[in-house]
């Protein structure tokens, strides 16, 4: 129940540190913003064309009567619809923050530097940079998927698919939500994929205090967008407790405020 407190803690200093850097939040909304553009525009072109698609699907049901094969149409086209909602929402944090490395990057080492001080950044380009969390993004998307997919069959078995399996869905997405975020600060110490999930497993309550309200939120339409900033700072303050770092001893910041060497601030 401790670690559940200090992770729910987390969310909160991460939304208040972005409140606090004014210029932080706005420059890390840029990534969601663009995202939701995509996927607002990818849902609705779907949404339009989904009884064409549905019905280029079911060749078969051609020779039906017309109160079956609109009845199997229909149905299959809100499926449709309905498994690529399913899919955004489980997708939307690991392509924002594909689309967002850079930012988040700035986002997180500014977070370290004012928090204490931030480790080396890894010697590689940007373009390695990119292509590095693209591979470790797409295995958390197909663990995650994969995870999604069983449990939404066991949703179907009487009593369990009705308690025990939402309750585990949540857990599932705040665990996987939390290492997408807080990705950013632990590939900066080193850790892959796999050694990611094994600390964030070694500190399951701590992860999902903060992964599984995020969930619940991430559920309102839009705060996605709003909260990521935050949501990025405050798995940045995670990380650092899942894998502190020896660092320098922190200088004053010229605000007196915080600790650490400022860095550029984001562009106006």
């Amino acid at each position: 129940m401790h670690d559940l407190g200090k992770g729910l803690g987390h969310l909160f200093k991460g939304q208040r540190w972005v409140l606090r850097h004014g210029r932080w939040w706005g420059f890390g909304l840029l990534p969601g913003l663009v995202a939701l553009v995509l996927y607002i525009a990818a849902l609705v072109a779907l949404a339009t064309y989904a009884t064409d698609i549905a019905s280029w699907a079911t060749p078969f049901a051609d020779s039906w009567s017309s109160d079956w094969r609109s009845a199997v149409r229909a149905l299959l086209a809100v499926l449709l619809v309905c498994g690529s909602l399913l899919l955004a929402v489980v997708t939307f944090t690991a392509v924002t923050l594909l689309i967002g490395q850079p930012f988040y990057e700035s986002l997180s080492e500014r977070v370290e530097e004012i928090e204490g001080g931030a480790p080396p950044a890894p010697s590689q380009s940007l373009w390695q940079q990119l292509v590095f969390a693209a591979r470790e993004g797409l295995g958390s998307v197909l663990l995650t998927a994969g995870i999604g997919l069983l449990l939404l069959v066991l949703g179907f078995v009487p009593a369990i698919g009705q308690t025990v399996v939402p309750a585990a869905a949540f857990c599932v997405s705040g665990f996987f939500l939390t290492e997408q975020l807080a990705a950013v600060a632990l590939q900066r110490r080193g850790l892959t994929f796999r050694q990611r999930i094994r600390r964030l497993r070694s500190r399951l309550g701590l992860t999902l205090g903060f992964g599984v309200p995020l969930v619940l939120l991430f559920l309102i339409p839009f705060v996605a967008v709003v909260l990521m900033p935050g949501a990025v700072a405050g798995a940045t303050l995670l990380a650092r407790e899942l894998e502190p770092t020896a660092a320098p001893s922190p200088t004053p910041a010229p605000d007196g405020a915080t600790p650490g060497p400022p860095p550029s601030e984001p562009p106006a």
